[in-house]
């Protein structure tokens, strides 16, 4: 068994595989039945949010979640089609594709399978820090643009009513437009539709306080998109609502998918590379951060790198199926945890249900009204609008609000990619200028303790002989030389100073060019007539000093502490007994 485990280290599912038995499988076959009845519709939805045919919907939910469930490392995280990554494909697939459908389905796969192979390589290279990029006002402002623009974007759905447009104006102008034009029996089935799917929702509170099973009861709380399904497909064929301008899902092919490469040339392919990029980034945020919180729920672990080679392997497979790019989805996701799933296997049971029903049931959506896909769209999307947050950050820190209000702006704007390009760049020149400004304190001590603090927020002894300064930020080429004239104006506008001791207890790293900056510094202070000491120096800090020659030109010494600083340079200023000695 030890040679077993061994040998199959290289694939995750082999964790699970080895202990698995009836109660599990129990549990998870459950979970399965019920996730693959919520995928249909959600699938089929998100193929039309993604502008690509419903049965890729289908497709996008067999072969991913099969290679998922045997390379990931969440027990309980569902993964297929999601809102976020089919909004992103429709938008850089049609601005690629320029009108012409065919080269927008292909591009659409080609995004799938390239943000999987960027993916991969990122879990190769273990390059999972890159998701740090991400910061929380960029993804918040991020999501939020995007769920205003979906739901803006399936109203045309919902009235039946002729609107374009990547950009919020240009859709609103177009959708006011055309308003007039509003098809009731459509808006009357949307209606019936947005009804079925609130109701089980507003009844999630009153059956968990009942005995119901809390399975059953987050299966009913998420159920809304088969009830909408059931009553608006058994209203059009009763009523033949289609004959009367009912846009409906049409015939969907049976069968499973073959597989097959995009037809792309090598421009299109240059073309996918940044949207891609950004697609596997927002995809695996969405994930982990998902698969992380459940996982802390029953005390197991998820490996980033892992996940990253799962969703990746799983990415590639929807290309390869000639669908579209595929996430964890946060519905599906916390129905299979409440449903009881205790391992992958139910997500590759899952993989399996809906194989069956692209093999024998697709026939039965043929009546599905596109109305009903999209409320069901609008629906899930938008409790993720969360403007509330923008008023939240101005309060708390001002740049992760003009972060988020240029994400936000962006997304809505000019694009979905161009917005969250806009929110990284952003988010990374404002750290750049905060820490270019790094808070410097001039410090005294105490009286009658070993503490240094902030002159200008306590009541401290100072010494004329020594300045005391601590830097509370670490030092690179953005403000190593700010802070070396800092430091050297400082000295020379008070004569009567003789020693310098840079208190570095904020510092955790230094570059190169503050290396360069400490030693001008040191040289400067030196024609002055006054030393340079550092005190408090970090263990990773000091290993980078002792590499350099720094230690032996230093014209001061290196302090444990800043209390013994001053207790060799100025000991007359500690001549009272200290409580603390």
């Amino acid at each position: 068994m030890a040679d077993a485990g061994r040998r199959f280290r290289w694939l995750p599912a082999s964790d699970w595989l080895a202990s698995y038995n009836r109660e599990q499988a129990a549990g998870d076959t459950l979970a399965a039945i019920i996730v693959t009845i919520l995928l249909v519709p959600q699938g089929l939805a998100y193929a039309m949010l993604a502008g690509m045919p419903p049965e890729t919907g289908l497709y996008a939910s067999i072969l991913p979640l099969i290679l998922y469930a045997l390379f990931g490392t969440s027990r309980t995280l569902s993964v297929g089609p999601a809102a976020l990554t089919s909004l992103i494909t429709a938008s850089a697939a049609g601005t690629l594709a320029q009108g012409d459908p065919q080269l927008f389905i292909q591009a659409a796969i080609g995004m799938g399978l390239l943000s999987g192979l960027f993916l991969v390589a990122m879990a190769i290279l273990r390059l999972g820090w890159l998701t740090n990029l991400l910061s929380h006002p960029v993804i918040t402002g991020f999501i939020s643009g995007c769920a205003i623009l979906i739901a803006a974007s399936q109203l045309k759905h919902l009235l039946r009513i002729d609107a374009s447009g990547e950009e919020l104006v240009t859709l609103a102008q177009t959708l006011a437009q055309q308003l007039p034009q509003t098809h009731w029996l459509t808006l009357a089935i949307s209606l019936i539709a947005i009804a079925c799917l609130l109701i089980p929702k507003y009844l999630a509170t009153p059956l968990k306080a009942t005995r119901l099973p809390g399975w059953l009861v987050a299966f009913i709380s998420k159920c809304g998109p088969i009830l909408a399904v059931l009553v608006t497909t058994l209203l059009t064929v009763s009523l033949s609502l289609d004959s009367r301008g009912l846009a409906v899902v049409g015939a969907i092919p049976a069968g499973l998918p073959q597989f097959t490469l995009p037809g792309l040339g090598r421009e299109h392919w240059q073309s996918l590379i940044t949207p891609a990029a950004l697609l596997a980034l927002i995809g695996f945020v969405e994930s982990i951060s998902l698969a992380q919180a459940l996982a802390a729920k029953r005390r197991q672990r998820v490996d980033a790198n892992r996940e990253l080679m799962g969703l990746g392997l799983a990415n590639i497979g929807s290309g390869l199926s000639g669908a579209f790019a595929v996430t964890g989805s946060f519905s599906r996701t916390t129905v299979n945890y409440d449903a009881g799933a205790r391992t992958p296997m139910a997500g590759l049971l899952t993989g399996i249900g809906i194989a069956l029903v692209a093999l024998f049931f697709t026939g039965w959506f043929h009546y599905l009204p596109l109305a009903s896909l999209a409320a069901i769209i609008v629906v899930g999307i938008l409790p993720l609008i969360n403007l509330s947050e923008l008023k939240h950050l101005w309060a708390f820190s001002r740049p992760d609000a003009l972060a988020m209000a240029a994400t936000l702006a962006g997304v809505l704007l000019i694009n979905v990619q161009s917005g969250l390009l806009l929110g990284v760049v952003l988010s990374v020149a404002l750290f750049l200028w905060r820490t270019s400004q790094p808070h410097v304190a001039e410090l005294g001590r105490i009286p009658g303790t070993h503490h240094f603090r902030n002159m200008d927020r306590h009541s401290v002894e100072l010494t004329e002989e020594v300045l005391s300064i601590r830097v509370d930020e670490s030092l690179y080429f953005g403000n190593a030389r700010t802070l070396e004239d800092r430091i050297y104006d400082e000295a020379q506008a008070h004569p009567q100073i003789q020693h310098v001791v840079l208190h570095c207890s904020g510092i955790n790293h230094l570059d190169a060019s503050a290396m360069e900056s400490l030693e001008s510094l040191n040289e400067r202070l030196k024609n002055a007539g006054v030393t340079l000491n550092l005190s408090n120096v970090k263990g990773p800090v000091m290993d980078v000093l002792v590499k350099t020659d720094f230690p032996k030109v230093l014209t001061g010494r290196v302090y444990l502490s800043h209390y013994q600083a001053m207790e060799v340079l100025a000991p007359d200023s500690l001549q009272e007994q200290d409580p603390d000695a």
